[in-house]
């Protein structure tokens, strides 16, 4: 079956066409514009460009991923399509150009919640993909969250950030820093250098930081974002809160903010808290695999602490390629794979929702 899969819930139109085959997931194309260099301007996405700019893109997009595909609408078994959560008027431009041609083509169409789309991004790898029952950590600019994937449409809430997700903390703080939107590939090269600056290895410096002055420092001490009530929760405000304190500290002294060492103190502070969490969410779902995903899987720091986790605790550890951790149609088109095989057909009627 060959599925085609639109997203458009934040600031990337994307379309994809994924084939479904005995063996897995084949991507025969996975077209994604970006809409960053408009949002950087700003410091973040301004909903009413991003809706703008989808309904300019989306029907080049999903003409291009078909056409990359070498595949007509005649050969598209599925189509699925991003319904929640996100920014409304993007979501919308996306659900209705997919209803029009689902409907017109007489192609039966599947809503896709977009975090469940992020989750399905690790069964695009053909070789060793999760199969539930597991646990799976999605981070991004909008959501820091910990499910139980009982089954491929059976997600289970049992972790969450209750204020700002992790990759908004690193994005405002970022802009503070001068780093342009969004921040994560720069903030997370500037922390490797200031772990290296920090330790002096060239290598492990992560596992090496917390022994070192720079982490000794009272001046760097930030609050874990990790919440100390027993559940599995986060809160990402009071790190963020933290650090601005810490910039007006130094502003005050008439003096800049050693830049690196800062954002590796700040990115340790925050990969720590989850791991934290990530750890006791294993203790109590004993032997279940562990899957990251989301914008913010790309931190090579996260990936790491987390595989090595994983690693100490015996439970096999699964990231998809930093290709695919972003919005992108792909994961759409895995999700709504298994969303067709339960019978969660939908009609003309479909609408957008920005909540879960």
């Amino acid at each position: 079956m060959n599925i085609l899969a639109i997203e458009s819930s934040c600031d990337e139109t994307s379309a994809a066409v994924v084939e479904k085959t005995h063996s897995g997931f084949k991507i025969k194309s996975n077209i994604v514009a970006s809409q960053i260099d408009i949002h950087k301007l700003y410091g973040g996405v301004v909903p009413e460009i991003a809706s703008r700019k989808h309904i300019e893109a989306i029907s080049t997009v999903c003409y291009e991923a078909m056409e990359k595909a070498e595949t007509g609408l005649s050969d598209i078994g599925l189509v699925a399509v991003t319904m929640n959560p996100g920014l409304i008027g993007a979501l919308l431009v996306g659900v209705n150009f997919a209803k029009a041609l689902a409907v017109t083509n007489k192609i039966p169409l599947v809503g896709v919640n977009h975090i469940h789309g992020h989750i399905a991004a690790a069964y695009l790898t053909e070789e060793n993909a999760p199969k539930p029952p597991f646990l799976a950590l999605v981070v991004s600019g909008g959501h820091t969250s910990i499910y139980r994937v009982e089954d491929y449409t059976k997600i289970v809430t049992i972790g969450q950030t209750r204020d700002d997700a992790i990759g908004e903390a690193f994005d405002k703080i970022g802009r503070i820093l001068g780093i342009a939107y969004p921040a994560g590939k720069e903030f997370d090269a500037l922390s490797t250098k200031g772990f290296i600056e920090a330790t002096g290895a060239e290598s492990g410096f992560y596992n090496k930081y917390k022994k070192s002055e720079a982490y000794k420092t009272q001046d760097f001490k930030l609050p874990s974002p990790a919440l100390a009530d027993g559940s599995l929760d986060f809160s990402f405000s009071g790190l963020k809160t933290a650090a601005i304190n810490l910039f007006h500290k130094y502003e005050q002294r008439s003096m800049s903010i050693p830049s690196a060492l800062f954002c590796a103190n700040y990115t340790y502070t925050a990969v720590e808290a989850v791991a934290k969490k990530i750890d006791a969410a294993i203790s109590q779902n004993p032997g279940c695999p562990l899957v990251i995903s989301g914008g913010v899987a790309a931190n090579s720091h996260l990936r790491l602490r987390l595989s090595e986790l994983c690693k100490k605790r015996g439970v096999e550890f699964f990231a998809p390629p930093v290709s695919l951790c972003g919005d992108n149609g792909a994961m759409i088109a895995a999700q709504g794979y298994y969303e067709y095989g339960t019978g969660n057909i939908k009609d003309a009627s479909l609408n957008a929702s920005a909540l879960d």
